[in-house]
């Protein structure tokens, strides 16, 4: 009998790295259905549209005044996106859930069947996004609540390094599996040659708090001989932001805005450049602990890496010598790590990606799903 498995994630699959390759996974064990915003991922049998303007948490009157009174079983179900889910779902019957993040979970654990429930956590969802009043007032107790609830109950969970497992685990008593943001080898990609220039890039969320603004001005400290190029996707919440950001970058002489490019398509994209950038101040605990997509992005494009420091990419920099950590997060501190370096030492930073990329693949990380799978439907 076909195993039938749903795949919750209130992301935009089809621009969700980590989801996407997840749901790759998953097709290879069963019939995949798809919750999400946006449209239907190739891998998946079928997929139900949850409209992009609804919120995934409950912002509505009724429901911040239930997070303020901590009535938080009453609220659980009652974010717009998760009402949506719920209806589009109706009395469907699955054999296996996979929440994405855990504020997916109240809703897996709704779903008809009696599935087994596999938890992907991102990050350390209590505190996401703390550094926002409203968000470490109102939604971090209730995630705290979510996840005290919920995760325990749940035949797998995962996350993304073994600094946020630990936290589950102390916190919750839940042991994590580690699947990372990495992606899959690209054996026909090598270093680029050196150019003129030095050529830097950067790609991501174009969200608030991503210090892109300190990059940009980086590349116009360092002048001449420097270019910047951004490869951005545009968040679904944040239109006043994306002017902002593109005034910015044309107001830059040295940087250029391109369109987002499919997550598979990235390290190909990548490739012609000679430094990933990326230097997020530690907001959140999830910042000072972040393994993100971006960084094996660039161990794939066989790129050097000038990163702001992060424990777990701190580690895999110096451990392998894929490039320089700057110990601040302004568009000075960016600017004097990039000035010091030599051709040599770029050449050497893009070489070293080049001898770790399979190492640092997804073979590991694919394993480790393969494994979950196997178990949920044995």
């Amino acid at each position: 009998m076909t195993v039938r498995i749903l795949c919750i994630s209130f992301s935009d699959i089809r621009s969700d790295a980590r989801v996407l390759r997840q749901v790759e996974v998953l097709a290879r064990h069963g019939d995949v259905t798809t919750l999400s915003y946006g449209d239907r991922p190739d891998a998946a049998a079928d997929h139900l549209s949850i409209p992009s303007e609804l919120p995934s948490l409950p912002q509505t009157p009724v429901g911040v005044v239930k997070l303020a009174l901590r009535r938080f079983r009453s609220v659980a179900m009652e974010a717009p996106a998760v009402k949506a889910a719920r209806a589009l779902l109706g009395g469907r019957e699955f054999d296996i859930v996979v929440a994405n993040e855990a504020r997916a979970l109240p809703l897996a654990f709704e779903v008809a069947g009696a599935p087994k429930i596999w938890c992907d956590l991102h990050e350390w969802a209590p505190e996401e996004r703390t550094h926002v009043l409203s968000w470490r007032v109102l939604v971090a107790p209730f995630m705290t609540w979510v996840c005290a609830q919920y995760l325990p109950r749940a035949d797998a969970a995962t996350t993304v390094n073994a600094s946020i497992a630990q936290m589950y685990e102390e916190q919750f008593g839940v042991r994590c599996e580690i699947v990372r943001n990495a992606i899959e080898y690209r054996p026909e990609l090598s270093p680029s040659p050196a150019a003129d220039s030095i050529r830097l890039v950067h790609s991501g969320g174009a969200v608030p708090g991503r210090n892109l603004e300190a990059i940009i001005d980086a590349v116009d400290l360092l002048g001449d001989g420097h270019t910047l190029d951004l490869y951005l996707v545009k968040s679904r919440q944040a239109d006043a932001y994306w002017r902002q950001l593109v005034a910015r970058v044309e107001a830059s002489p040295r940087t250029q805005l391109h369109a987002a490019v499919a997550p598979d398509d990235l390290p190909a994209t990548l490739n012609p450049y000679d430094l990933g950038v990326f230097a997020l101040p530690h907001h959140t605990p999830n910042h000072r602990l972040m393994l993100p997509n971006k960084f094996f992005d660039f161990v794939q494009a066989r790129l050097g890496f000038v990163f702001g420091s992060a424990v777990e990419t701190d580690r895999l920099i110096n451990e392998n010598g894929l490039g320089v950590i700057v110990p601040g997060y302004s568009a000075e501190d960016l600017a004097d790590a990039i000035r010091g370096l030599t051709a040599d030492q770029i050449a050497g930073f893009k070489l070293a990606a080049d001898r770790v990329a399979e190492r640092l693949s997804s073979k590991s990380d694919v394993l480790v799903e393969d494994e979950i799978l196997r178990r949920l439907v044995a």
